[in-house]
């Protein structure tokens, strides 16, 4: 494996580990929420203890592009690995609400280095295709997705809540360890063979709007969705608690959905506009989701699974705006301020989901009103351009600044 290699390897680690250790909460609250228990009985209100983190996990995005260039990546993925794992051993060993807030925002704090700094790094070693290797890399975030809930059931079944944290907090800190070992590498496997093209500025700014604007929608939906998905599931398949496991199978199938429609999404892209991709998944995500709010039973999974397939596909052309349109030079501060705007989305979702349960009692009312963010997606998607430029870089200094048809 030669060093670029496993630079890679170590960077798809951290996807998993970024999102599974986020969505550790909604599926340990099932075993958490008891009527002696230290946080509590109620489900609203212990998931309203993820707010800092999901805060500070897109809030502390923001500065990333310009840490990156006083630190270096090295410094920074291996505080992202350190920090991670410190603030899930931290939320483990916690002993009330209090300190559960504090481990839990520990860990989104350092979590929040990696979409910045990992995704730029992912893009340059891609090259001119960058869609293969974004769609590889969002399989394995959405593996930290789909292990998640079913790990997090296992062991809190098995052992206790307080194992679901620990655990994977110890192996993210053991990987921190290792990566320390691995040397610095600049550049990527498949180095782009030709300077990035000049691109009307009105096309960029539109890109950037579409870009920004998704981020924060989709932010919220994507997070709200991974953290109701577990009650979600528990209130339509498994009301009993021994059936606990059963619900973490299944939102680990339903989140497999989206891992692999990610993968195809990415091979799709490289060879097709970012809008032909983009419109066709977008269409789907608003009716599955309002027909979520109001069905029961085992049609629950079907539709669940379509709902990942949209909101994960989404993510990899979302990446990929910034690959296309947005020069080299400037994409690790876009990516930083991409993900701070979706990751405040995300902060949003915690408290949405809280609220919208704690008032009405109703995981479907909590879907109707993600429905209707649903539809800025699609909005977005009709407005995003259309350029065969995108596939054919050498034509864009033919199209000059005028807009044509196939936008």
């Amino acid at each position: 494996m030669t060093p670029a290699t496993r630079q890679i390897v170590f960077v798809n680690t951290a996807h998993l580990l970024t999102h599974y250790s986020l969505l550790i909460l909604p599926t340990a609250v099932l075993a958490m929420a008891t009527p002696n228990g230290a946080f509590g009985p109620n489900y609203g209100p212990i998931v309203a203890l993820a707010t800092a983190g999901f805060v500070l996990y897109g809030l502390l995005s923001l500065p990333q592009g310009w840490l990156v260039q006083h630190l270096g990546r090295k410094v920074l993925m291996t505080a992202f690995f350190l920090g991670t794992g410190g603030g899930l051993v931290a939320t483990g060993l916690s002993s009330g609400p209090l300190a559960l807030a504090i481990g839990l925002a520990v860990a989104g704090g350092f979590a929040s280095i990696y979409h910045p700094i990992g995704t730029t790094m992912l893009v340059e070693a891609a090259g001119d295709k960058p869609g293969r290797s974004l769609g590889i890399n969002g399989v394995f975030g959405n593996i930290g997705v789909a292990l998640a809930p079913v790990m997090t059931a296992f062991l809190a079944n098995s052992i206790g809540w307080r194992s679901a944290f620990i655990l994977p907090g110890v192996l993210c800190a053991v990987i921190g360890l290792a990566w320390m070992t691995v040397p610095a590498v600049k550049g990527g496997l498949h180095a782009a063979t030709r300077p990035f093209p000049e691109i009307p500025r009105h096309l960029v700014r539109r890109a950037v709007i579409v870009l920004l604007l998704i981020a924060t929608t989709s932010g919220l939906v994507f997070n709200a969705f991974t953290i109701l998905l577990p009650k979600l599931l528990q209130e339509r398949l498994a009301s009993n608690d021994s059936l606990l496991p059963m619900v973490g199978a299944c939102a680990f199938l339903v989140t497999l959905c989206g891992a692999m429609t990610q993968f195809t999404v990415g091979r799709m892209i490289d060879r097709n506009t970012l809008k032909r991709i983009f419109l066709p998944v977008s269409v789907v995500l608003t009716p599955a989701m309002a027909l979520l709010s109001v069905t029961q039973g085992w049609l629950v999974l079907p539709l669940a699974g379509a709902v990942a397939a949209s909101i994960f596909g989404q993510v990899t052309v979302n990446e990929t705006m910034a690959a296309r349109y947005i020069s080299p030079a400037l994409r690790a501060r876009i990516y930083s301020v991409r993900f701070f705007v979706g990751f405040l989305g995300a902060a949003a979702a915690a408290p949405v989901v809280s609220m919208i349960y704690e008032h009405t009692g109703s995981v479907g009312a909590v879907t109707t009103v993600l429905a209707g963010f649903c539809i800025v997606t699609l909005g977005c998607a009709l407005f995003f351009p259309n350029r065969q430029e995108e596939l054919q870089p050498e034509l864009w200094q033919a199209a000059g600044s005028v807009p044509t048809a196939a936008e």
